[in-house]
């Protein structure tokens, strides 16, 4: 009898013993969700749109202050020759378009490890000096003055085609430049009167260049979808920068800049 109790109080004993560890597994730091997650490292590459430099560095220091073992590298500028620079074997772990249509490039050439999301998007204004000295209101009044657009190739030329053409206005513009931020210098510069730019770039360049709203932006509103690569050399960094776009401090930054996020 005494054998068969001492047996059960063992049997207690240990079941309580395996109990109270379970407990502290299921507890410790070890199986914290964000302690299982991926670590991450080294130098995460970025290529973006020439018009996300202000906010995706703002972003870039964020992102490092959260991972401090990780460093982020950006490469802006127009999409369409970023785009041409990862079909050419550019070692790139994250790729952020300021339109589908060059994003298509990418995809087509199935670089990419997952389908693209769109996480912002933007749309134009034309940028003037300061005052607005030439008093232009709309796009009709481009007719009039020298005025700097973007390349066609490029989301913003493409967009500012659109936009034209829904005002009805045929334009020949002084220069065409590779990307946005090369058309709102020639304004910052004086060489043109205008050109036709992001809100964005018009909202960060505010000391130096006014803004001036019109209508048929609305019909020329651009998506920019984002992608990991599927070769992307620090996966892990490419993973964890994508998650950290879609976070709320991330967003805030984003619609701060003048973006809308979807």
């Amino acid at each position: 009898m005494r054998s068969a109790r001492s047996l059960l109080a063992a049997t207690a004993v240990l079941a309580l013993a395996v109990g109270l560890t379970a407990c502290t597994a299921n507890n410790s730091p070890s199986n914290n969700s964000a302690q299982n997650a991926p670590k991450v490292e080294g130098t995460v590459t970025v290529f973006a749109a020439a018009s996300l430099k202000e906010s995706f560095t703002e972003l870039g220091k964020r992102f490092e202050t959260a991972y401090p073992g990780a460093k982020v590298t950006f490469n802006f500028g127009g999409s369409s020759a970023l785009a041409q620079s990862i079909v050419s074997g550019a070692p790139v772990d994250v790729f952020a378009a300021a339109s589908p249509a060059t994003m298509k490039t990418v995809t087509d050439a199935k670089l990419t490890g997952q389908d693209p999301r769109v996480f912002v998007r933007n749309t134009l204004e034309i940028a003037v000096a300061k005052g607005n000295p030439k008093h232009i209101a709309g796009l009709k009044d481009l007719g009039g003055a020298k005025t700097a657009l973007c390349a066609k190739e490029v989301p913003c030329g493409a967009a500012a085609v659109t936009a034209l053409k829904a005002a009805g206005v045929e334009l020949t513009p002084a220069t065409y430049e590779q990307d946005v931020k090369g058309a709102l210098t020639k304004v910052e510069l004086g060489e043109v009167d205008a050109s036709l730019v992001y809100r964005t770039d018009v909202k960060a360049d505010a000391a130096k260049i006014d803004g001036v709203e019109f209508p048929e932006a609305a019909q020329a509103v651009n998506d920019y979808p984002v992608v990991a690569l599927g070769k992307a050399p620090n996966a892990n960094g490419a993973a964890a920068f994508l998650g950290y776009l879609n976070s709320m401090d991330a967003r805030r930054v984003l619609t701060d800049a003048g973006f809308q996020v979807p």
